[in-house]
């Protein structure tokens, strides 16, 4: 199978040539296959947002190499990782980052219009994502007037627009009630399974990192642990 990302021996550290530098990830490496769904597991302070960001390209390793379906991105310019994380990565956050007073349909054509997309094709794309996340009926409504679990699944929308190579979930259920996070951690099973899509899951919860196909540890900025998901699908 092809890696879509690959990372090796990935270090971060803040406050760099400072007396109180502080490294937070200590030569972190890991491959996440096509179409796996993998979860990164961690305490509060164990590194995993870091990771996260790094893999996001939010952020630079200090130290490391990085490839994103073969390409490495260490060396990219700050425009080069923009265009990869808007083409490459969908982001579902805990908090829907979703723009208020715009309705749902646009919110989903963010990515595509960053991308270039025309407006009519992206009008189109956006609407069939939005059928696909049970939100057809809620297209032209505000976040404001949607809960949680709608705004969620126009986020999971959000993060499909560019057909990315990984969809990349931070906590997606952190803020939703357990039985509308047992609906959005569906959805994530079925674009895994019938869209075959690539998904890391950052999380605290060892019963939601139990439904994916392998789970790695982490902890004090090292990955500490390795092996498959328990859940039966």
């Amino acid at each position: 199978m092809d890696s879509v990302i690959k990372l090796r021996d990935i270090k971060k550290s803040f406050y760099i040539g400072k007396p109180n530098e502080l490294e937070i990830l200590h030569g972190i490496s890991l491959s996440v296959q096509k179409g796996e769904f993998v979860s990164i597991v961690g305490a509060s302070g164990s590194g995993k947002s870091t990771l996260m960001n790094v893999i996001g390209l939010l952020d630079r390793p200090t130290d490391g190499c990085y490839e994103i379906e073969g390409r490495d991105v260490a060396g990219a310019s700050d425009q080069e990782l923009s265009l990869i994380r808007n083409r490459k990565i969908g982001f579902v956050f805990q908090t829907y980052n979703l723009i208020a007073r715009t309705d749902a349909l646009k919110n989903v054509e963010l990515p595509m219009m960053y991308a270039g997309v025309s407006k009519k094709v992206r009008a189109k794309r956006a609407a069939e994502l939005l059928e696909v996340v049970g939100m057809k009926e809620r297209m032209s409504h505000t976040p404001d007037e949607l809960s949680g679990g709608q705004k969620q699944r126009v986020a999971i929308a959000r993060a499909m627009a560019n057909d990315p190579a990984i969809i990349l979930a931070d906590e997606p259920t952190g803020a939703l009630d357990s039985k509308t996070g047992r609906t959005v951690m569906d959805l994530f099973h079925e674009l895994n399974r019938n869209q075959g899509k690539t998904i890391v899951l950052i999380t605290h919860s060892t019963g939601l990192a139990e439904e994916t196909d392998r789970i790695i540890t982490i902890s004090d900025g090292t990955i500490t642990g390795e092996r498959a998901g328990s859940w039966n699908l």
